[in-house]
Formats: C-alpha cells, sequence, structure tokens
C-alpha cells in the first residue's frame, strides 16, 4: 500500500467522525466507527479499483459500520425526549451515559480546511437540536438524509452506498423530511453583536452566581437539563429556583470557554475543599435571538473534558 495513499484516506478521517456522529448521537461512538472505517479501507486498498471515488467508497464504509452499531442498540435521546418538564424536587433519576446524546467537540467533527461555506453547513448539521433529531428517524432514513442533504451525494450515488434503488432512496428522504419537519432543530447563524454580549453576561452572572440575572437571560420555555440526570426543568422560574436551591452548590464556580455543536459552550469548574477547582459539567447553551433558549449540563467530565482538550482541574487563579 503507496504511502500517498494511506494519508489520502486518514485525511477523511475528522469528516468520516463528524459522520459518524450524527449517525449515532456519541462522539465516543463516532471516532470508533471512524477508526473502524479507516482499518477497513487500509485493510481493502487492494480491492478499490477506482470505480467509485475514494471519498463515496469511505462514506460507504463509513455507512455500514454506522448501520451495523445501530442495529444492537437503542438511539440516543436527550431528557427533554423522554417525558414532560419535571419539578425541582422531583427525584434525581441518573440512566447510563449510553442512552444519552453526547457533545461533540468541532475539531474532531468539522474538517477546518473545508471551504468556509462547508464548514458553516457541517456546523450546522451538528447542532444537538439537529442531531437529537436525527436520532428519531429510523437508522436508513437517517443515512440517506446525512448523505444526500448534508454531504451532498445524489440520489444514485446513495442508492449505491446504501445497496437499494433510487426510488427507495427518494421515498426514504420524503419520509425523514417530514419527520425533521416536525421537530423544533432551528438554524445556526454566526452569532450577533447582541449574543456575543448575552453570553458575557451569562458568564460574568453565573461566576458571582446572581440567580435573578441568570434567569432574566433565559427565554420563557427555556429547557434545562443535566445529563445522565433524566430530571429536566422548563422556564426561568423552575430553573432559578433549582440554582438555589438543589444546585446551589455551583456557587463560586468558574468557567473556562470551548465551542460544541455549533454552540458556545464551557467547561464548568467547580471550587475544591483543599483550594482550586474540579471539573463539574460541559454547559452547552442553545440560543434562540438574544435569549438562552437551552442551558444543557453534561456532567461525564471523565469522557467529555480530555476530548475538549479541559483540563481536570484549574488552580485558584486562573
Amino acid at each position: 500500500m503507496a504511502t500517498n495513499e494511506i494519508g489520502e484516506i486518514e485525511g477523511y478521517r475528522t469528516a468520516l467522525t463528524g459522520h459518524c456522529y450524527r449517525m449515532l448521537g456519541s462522539i465516543g461512538d463516532a471516532e470508533d466507527a471512524a477508526q473502524e472505517t479507516i482499518v477497513r479501507a487500509w485493510r481493502n486498498l487492494e480491492t478499490f479499483e477506482g470505480r467509485a471515488a475514494l471519498r463515496t467508497w469511505l462514506y460507504r464504509i463509513a455507512t455500514n459500520v454506522c448501520l451495523d452499531a445501530l442495529a444492537s442498540r437503542k438511539r440516543r435521546a436527550r431528557p427533554m425526549q423522554e417525558g414532560p418538564a419535571g419539578g425541582v424536587e422531583d427525584e434525581l433519576e441518573t440512566l447510563p451515559q449510553e442512552h444519552w446524546l453526547e457533545p461533540a467537540p468541532e475539531r474532531l467533527v468539522v474538517p477546518q480546511e473545508a471551504d468556509p461555506s462547508e464548514v458553516a453547513s457541517l456546523r450546522q448539521s451538528i447542532r444537538l437540536a439537529f442531531v437529537s433529531a436525527l436520532q428519531r428517524l429510523p437508522s436508513k432514513q437517517r443515512a440517506a438524509l446525512l448523505l444526500a442533504e448534508v454531504l451532498g451525494f445524489s440520489a444514485a450515488e446513495v442508492a449505491e452506498i446504501l445497496e437499494t434503488s433510487v426510488a427507495a432512496v427518494n421515498s426514504a428522504l420524503q419520509r425523514a423530511r417530514a419527520t425533521l419537519s416536525r421537530e423544533a432543530v432551528g438554524e445556526a447563524q454566526p452569532l450577533t453583536p447582541a449574543q456575543e454580549e448575552l453570553i458575557e453576561r451569562y458568564v460574568a452572572a453565573f461566576e458571582r452566581y446572581d440567580v435573578p440575572a441568570l434567569t432574566s437571560l433565559l427565554r420563557e420555555d427555556a429547557t434545562f437539563s443535566m445529563p445522565p440526570y433524566a430530571l429536566w426543568l422548563q422556564g426561568p422560574e423552575d430553573v432559578g429556583t433549582w440554582l438555589e436551591g438543589r444546585g446551589n452548590a455551583c456557587r463560586g464556580s468558574r468557567l473556562l470557554p470551548t465551542a460544541a455543536n455549533g454552540s458556545p459552550a464551557f467547561g464548568q469548574y467547580r471550587r475544591s475543599v483543599g483550594g482550586g477547582y474540579h471539573a463539574w459539567a460541559l454547559v452547552v447553551l442553545e440560543l434562540s435571538a438574544d435569549r438562552i433558549a437551552g442551558w444543557n449540563s453534561f456532567l461525564d467530565v471523565d469522557s467529555l473534558f480530555p476530548r475538549f482538550d479541559l483540563p481536570p482541574n484549574l488552580p485558584d487563579e486562573i
């Protein structure tokens, strides 16, 4: 196998990880699936006769790896998809991490060397709302939609990848679009100056733990979730009550900025008893106009923080 061929395949790793993330809803599973795709491609490169473009061949392998994985597992979800909003005194039921949709760092799933317009489109396709809506689709509908509408393959190319007919692909796309049209997925846009100011106000209010200021930044229907807990809250009043009560241990926290799923995100660090701060949550904010529509705190810091290049601890002075 020629070194340049190995390098060309390896150059698709980030793009393939992004495709697998949209399919599987887990950055850990996506990295594993992308690695399996590359290994299969290396092993079978001698049988690849150039009858299709290398890109098409690699996405065919990746899609099949994901379809095989999805055949033996349940779809990933967000707390808001599992039942109605709860109350601040409800029991905190914990579900396994593999039950929940995971956030993804953009550097692992969006090739930054791509054309700027393509980067913008790919960032939009990894939004939490969009990826969670995708998980509601049957796996082959999900694959057809992603191949056609995110990656730009023709119906004929999608049919070849999925080993089906063009008519079946068009039917799958029609059903998938109908399902997604019922989901509130919105659109991702670059942050406006007002939204940049909103994020600054959020950080300042959170670090001084000014609950009235925090809740004033929320939409009236804003959601607040904390996977792996199944409980989620809705509306500024309940969120404020939570922050003042059971969430009061977050008082004195520090936030370290990052980016996840095309949205502003932060590593949240709680004050440690012996000094300094320890990792507590990856916070991903979903914005709508000049308000916060979703406040998502993912508590699986052992898995997530290394992927986001966030340290496990912070000193007293940062």
